[in-house]
């Protein structure tokens, strides 16, 4: 048994939309996801990962089990939970010094405070120039950072990230991978991935939860024992990446 805190808890969970004769989306959902650890969810579509990662953020009830962040039952949106969507749902209107504010606003952080963080921020980003545009002057990748800037502004503890980059051609989405692991090494949230990658998943996660077809339920747990940092350029000739990418492969039927 782990002697790390547990952040996340999921104890037989299930989820049904439409009724006892709806959809059957999850069934018996457990697992338990510690603090600072990078978990993928990987699965097929229409298999609930989304689901799952929406009740963890509080975003939907389900109807059996327990869900606990952070030792406490969820029942709604937290403040310690941020979220990053499959769109970046920035204002259009606002640059990106103004998205990055928006979830913070109400929290009345003193002016100058604020502007500091906000510029820290756009650093941390690899934004520093673009501060003043607007999304629509952004490159999708751009749009994306700005996004997961959005939810790392309150300091969340826990990030719940669904398909940010799925989106995206395949080198935008490799860049964006190599930022995302620099943003958590420095930043070292709880993360919870949604994504339909296998490389991606390996190349990101301490561990990986690998889902069955609906209604969902988590049929492995393959922990991935790379070391860090991870070298996009260096890690596929590993002989252990393209092990964890046979295992996950098969395990979801596409090898």
């Amino acid at each position: 048994m782990s002697t790390e805190e547990v952040t996340i808890a999921l104890d037989g969970v299930g989820k049904t939309f439409g009724g006892e004769e709806g959809v059957r989306a999850l069934q018996n959902i457990s697992c338990q996801i510690f603090d600072r650890e990078f978990v993928a969810v990987l699965g097929p579509s229409g298999c609930g990962k989304s689901t799952m990662l929406r009740i963890i953020g509080g975003l939907i009830p389900h109807e059996e089990g327990t869900a606990t962040v952070l030792g406490k039952p969820v029942r709604g949106p937290s403040d310690d939970i941020g979220i990053v969507f499959q769109r970046a749902n920035l204002l259009p209107w606002r640059t990106v010094e103004g998205n990055l504010r928006l979830g913070v606003e109400e929290s009345n952080i003193p002016t100058e405070e604020l502007r500091e963080q906000v510029q820290t921020m756009v650093e941390m980003l690899g934004l520093t120039g673009f501060e003043k545009s607007h999304p629509h002057e952004l490159s999708g990748g751009m749009r994306r950072r700005v996004a997961i800037g959005q939810a790392l502004m309150r300091n969340p503890r826990v990030m719940l990230m669904d398909e940010p980059f799925g989106a995206l051609d395949a080198l935008t989405r490799d860049r964006l991978n190599v930022e995302l692991l620099r943003i958590w090494q420095a930043e070292r949230k709880t993360v919870v991935l949604v994504t339909h990658s296998i490389s991606e998943a390996v190349f990101l996660s301490d561990r990986v939860l690998v889902m069955s077809e609906r209604p969902g339920r988590i049929i492995e747990e393959v922990r991935i024992d790379l070391p860090r940092p991870r070298d996009p350029k260096t890690l596929p000739e590993v002989p252990e990446f393209g092990q964890y990418r046979v295992q996950l492969g098969e395990l979801m039927g596409v090898v």
